[in-house]
This record gives C-alpha cells, structure tokens and sequence, in this order.
C-alpha cells in the first residue's frame, strides 16, 4: 500500500481514503463514482483512484502494483509518436504529388519534381512505417500484459501533444478550405489536398482520443 500511495502523490488523500473505506464496506464501484462526482470531484480522479485498487473478491481492497517509467518504455513511445509523425507528414506528401500528377497546374514545374516528392516521400514511409507498426505492436502487447502501464506519463503527454497537433492541422485544414471558398479558388485539385488532410489528421485525432479516454481510466504511473 505504501507504493501505491507514493506513486499516486497527485490525487488527495482524502478521496483514497474515501474510496478504500467505500470499497472495504463492499459498495459498487459506480454508486462510489457517482456520489463524489456528484460531491465535486474531478472524473479523472475519481477513476484513477478507483482503478488503483483491483477489482477482486478479498476481504480487504487490494492495491494494483504502481509501475514506474522504465528508460526502455520511455525510449519506445518517443520512437512511437516520433515515427508516427513522419509517417502521416510523408503520407499526406505522397496523397498530394498523386493529386498534382492527376490535376496539373500549368504554373508549376514538370512532373520530374513531383516524382522526385514521391520517390522521397516513399522512402521515408518504407522506412517509418514498419518501424511505427512494430513499435506499436510491442507496446500492445505490453499493455496486455500490465494493463498499468497503458497509463503512463509519457505516454499521456505524448498522446495530449499528438492530439494538439492534428487538432491544430484540422482547424488549419478547414481555415485554407473557407479562405480558397471566400476567394472563389475551390478548385478540385485543392479540395481533394482538404480532404486528404482532413482524412490523415482526423483519423489520428480520433484513435489517440479513444486512446486517451481509455487510459484515463487506469492510475497515472
């Protein structure tokens, strides 16, 4: 129990208190959540609190192992989101020069440029790719395995930057959209580049979302 106090120094002791005591008269775990939401605390809180104990039959609460934050696990969710950006960059990159292959602008240079992009655009995504997917993979299967571990810092605060930039991409994406319009330039060449941007970064944003909302519901190690 000590760990399990140490590692989780960010919620009151109060709430744990609270939560314990509730857990050790036998309540449900959702009438507990409920009544201190409904006393002011924070969602967040409150099921972090709650998933800090395990949901077994034993006579007493029993306290989830507090995992730290091993340079291993540090180490693959920095490669993880750092692959993961290059990815979807070259990704978009490679959409883009497909769409200028197929409508041309005759103000811009000959297609030798444009197949240089996606010859370059395709060696990072050969490259990239397979490093995300494997990496991500590794860190499924760990999860799995310490579902604790899907909570870590790092990782939220990796998701919470990943989900700031694809926001910003898609408030981006949606300004060029209305300004193009307002301008009379709503050509298909560039609402076709819209929605590619739209379809990458709204489907990252919506994944790490879910994932997010997921991890929120573990104890912060």
């Amino acid at each position: 129990m000590v760990v399990f106090v140490k590692q989780n120094m960010a919620l009151s002791q109060e709430l744990l208190s609270f939560v314990k005591e509730s857990l050790l008269r036998g309540i449900p775990r959702a009438e507990i959540a409920n009544t201190l939401i409904k006393a002011g605390w924070p969602a967040e809180q409150v099921n972090q609190s709650l998933s800090g104990f395990a949901d077994t039959n034993f006579a007493v609460p029993v306290p989830r192992p507090a995992l730290s934050v091993k340079p291993r696990e540090a180490f693959l969710y920095v490669v993880l989101f750092l692959t993961l950006f290059v990815s979807a960059y070259n990704l978009g990159f490679l959409l883009f020069s497909f769409i200028n292959l197929a409508f041309p602008d005759p103000s811009e240079t000959g297609v030798d440029q444009i197949e240089f992009g996606i010859r370059w655009s395709l060696s990072w995504l050969i490259v990239t790719l397979p490093v995300f997917l494997y990496v991500a993979s590794l860190l499924r299967r760990s999860v799995r395995s310490h579902p604790a571990s899907g909570s870590s810092r790092i990782r939220r605060q990796l998701t919470y930057l990943t989900l700031f930039i694809a926001s910003s991409v898609l408030l981006g994406d949606v300004v060029g959209l209305i300004f193009n319009f307002l301008s009379g330039d709503l050509t298909v060449r560039f609402v076709l580049k819209v929605l590619t941007v739209a379809a990458i970064a709204g489907g990252t944003f919506s994944y790490y979302l879910r994932d997010l909302r997921e991890a929120e519901k573990l104890p912060e190690t």
